[in-house]
């Protein structure tokens, strides 16, 4: 081979190199890309997962040693309009589950966190700035209007009085609203 072929080649050699190394570059940008979408995919589905079944965590509420047929809550800890969810659990394992807000209106109001349509599904509400809004049809209700309007997919009412600075809500109210969470066990 001539010195001028065997330099052709060599060019050719190191432009083809050049050429495909910068395409295996690009073709390696794919791979990366569909894994940050992925990833994206992943955190965002989690996301709304958590926002239409998950929520905050609720708190257990316990009647007060006091009084054992109250469940009372300090006015103050609803001030911020923000929902607090609560649990009841009776003696034989049912978890009675229930929010207390104070709404856009001022008055602290009290509902369980199920209605008379969706409570099979047992997935509750979720507050939405000054809504709370089913797990199940996505129905909004405004915070006015909880514990006043009963009945279809509105969070069933729960008793409360106010008395000297706290929220009082009877055991014996709490217990009514068993009708809807005694689910059967899922298998």
């Amino acid at each position: 081979m001539s010195q001028k072929t065997s330099r052709s080649k060599d060019k050719l050699a190191a432009k083809k190199a050049a050429v495909l190394g910068e395409e295996t570059r690009k073709r390696s940008k794919g791979p990366l890309l569909a894994m940050i979408a992925c990833a994206a995919l992943v955190v965002g589905g989690g996301y709304a997962f958590w926002a239409l079944w998950g929520g905050p965590a609720a708190e257990v509420a316990a009647p007060t040693p006091a009084q054992a047929g109250e469940v009372t809550f300090p006015t103050a800890q609803f001030d911020d309009g923000q929902a607090r969810f609560f649990q009841f659990r009776t003696r034989d394992g049912t978890t009675i589950r229930y929010f207390v807000l104070k709404s856009s209106d001022g008055v602290i109001r009290a509902a369980f966190d199920a209605c008379d349509s969706c409570w099979p599904a047992g997935k509750g509400y979720q507050q939405q700035g000054d809504d709370m809004v089913c797990r199940n049809c996505r129905r909004r209700f405004p915070s006015a209007k909880v514990n006043e309007v009963k009945g279809g997919c509105n969070p069933a009412p729960l008793a409360r009085k106010i008395r000297e600075g706290r929220v009082v809500i009877r055991v014996s109210d709490i217990l009514e609203g068993r009708r809807y969470f005694d689910l059967p066990e899922e298998g």
